[in-house]
């Protein structure tokens, strides 16, 4: 009779233990697939976030070289026309300034005006014949300005936009940018000595950058307080400086 209860409690508790075992099994088997299922979810926000950025980045590089085709102060003279075409973004004109200085004084200003195209964290900026790319606060020249220093001479390009038509085009939806232009240039001495080159932007890394690539030191400037400074290159020794400018009369319209 003893023996018999024995056993008995002995089955009871291995049935119970075996019970417990496969429930552990069930809530442990529940908690990987939530947890997998947690993981799956990051994974494709996460592969989702890189995408986007992949796609805004794509849609930025095309607004570069599409603006390099259609803006070409140097080579273009006449009538022209290009487009610009972008899935997400805003397109708008800038007031932007170019000045030449000797020694402490400044002996041309052009105004110039920019075209900067803007996509969440990217950028994209056509300045004095130049075009500036960046992302973040990481910004990389894409097209150099026509801005070219020899033994003794100084030759300051100016890509003047003087544009008319819409300030800001753009928004979520696909748009497509008609620009016409017609391109002229003009070209003045100004005469000997010692030069200082100034460029008005919102990008001054870039530029820094290709000026002293060119042997010319840097620094910055706000010559008319409106918070865009200008990155200023100094040429050592003196030079005969010309100022050549590519009125480029750009139309800006949604097309």
């Amino acid at each position: 009779m003893t023996r018999r209860n024995r056993h008995s409690g002995e089955g009871r508790r291995g049935r119970t233990a075996d019970r417990g075992r496969a429930q552990a099994n069930v809530v442990g088997v529940a908690i990987l697939l939530g947890v997998t299922v947690l993981s799956l979810g990051a994974l494709t926000a996460s592969i989702g976030t890189v995408l986007e950025s992949n796609a805004a980045a794509a849609n930025a590089d095309r607004v570069a070289a599409d603006m390099d085709a259609a803006l070409e102060p140097v080579a273009a003279t006449g009538p022209g026309r290009g487009r610009i075409s972008f899935t997400g973004g805003r397109l708008r004109t800038v007031e932007r300034t170019v000045r030449v200085l000797d020694g402490s004084e400044v002996v041309a200003t052009e105004r110039v005006g920019g075209l900067v195209f803007t996509s969440d964290r990217n950028r994209v900026a056509f300045v004095g014949g130049a075009i500036v790319r960046g992302t973040g606060s990481a910004a990389r020249m894409y097209a150099d300005p026509p801005i070219a220093a020899s033994r003794g001479t100084l030759l300051v390009g100016v890509a003047r936009l003087n544009a008319s038509g819409s300030d800001a085009v753009g928004g979520s939806a696909p748009t497509s940018v008609v620009l016409r232009t017609n391109v002229t240039h003009d070209r003045r001495a100004v005469g000997d000595g010692a030069y200082r080159v100034a460029v008005e932007t919102e990008t001054p890394e870039p530029w820094e950058a290709y000026f002293a690539r060119h042997n010319a030191t840097v620094d910055r400037r706000d010559f008319d307080g409106d918070g865009v400074a200008s990155v200023v290159a100094a040429y050592p020794g003196n030079r005969t400086a010309y100022v050549v400018e590519h009125d480029m009369r750009v139309e800006v319209r949604r097309g």
